[in-house]
């Protein structure tokens, strides 16, 4: 029984003294400040996220609009290349043809040497003619302007082609009279 008493002693005494302590105390203007600035982060989180989706979406269209401008910038490149072609066959080829100093068998390998480069500038115009009109290639907008630009590189090259073989002509015509001269100036002698 001592014993029990102890026990009841000791029991009644921790309660005592845990009841010394106190119950915590919630001060309720601080919980509803802080539940009321949880909420406004909410509120401007989700403000935040969707401000993030419209600017992807401005990035998608702004990259959509930068490649139908490259893909413009592509064909009129292009065009431009092919106009210099067209002009070159027009002006220079027919100088050239119409010259004393080119002979008979060169007119038509000439003429086949300067065909082909038109007839390669004619295909890759349908081909750029399909790719912008046509759209069962399934190609992205970039997809596309690598494309164009491909063949803007391709048409450059055409340009640098048939400027360089209106250029040897040329001057293979101008040593043929040189040459002409030089005969005609002994025999006169």
């Amino acid at each position: 029984m001592k014993k029990a008493i102890l026990t009841l002693v000791f029991i009644l005494a921790i309660g005592n003294s845990v009841r010394a302590q106190g119950m915590p105390v919630y001060d309720n203007t601080n919980f509803i400040s802080f539940m009321k600035s949880l909420l406004e982060s909410g509120k401007q989180t989700a403000q935040l996220l969707k401000t993030v989706k419209f600017l992807k979406q401005q990035k998608e269209n702004i990259e959509k609009v930068n490649n139908v401008i490259k893909q413009l910038k592509a064909v009129r490149e292009l065009a431009r290349n092919n106009q210099r072609l067209f002009e070159v066959v027009q002006q220079d080829l027919r100088e050239i043809l119409n010259s004393p100093y080119i002979k008979e068998d060169e007119v038509n390998r000439i003429s086949k040497s300067f065909n082909s480069i038109i007839e390669n500038s004619i295909l890759g115009m349908e081909y750029i003619d399909q790719i912008l009109s046509n759209n069962s290639m399934k190609m992205t907008d970039a997809e596309r302007a690598e494309v164009l630009k491909q063949k803007e590189l391709e048409s450059k090259e055409m340009v640098a082609e048939i400027e360089a073989k209106t250029k040897r002509y040329r001057e293979i015509i101008a040593f043929r009279k040189m040459q002409d001269v030089i005969n005609n100036r002994e025999a006169k002698q």
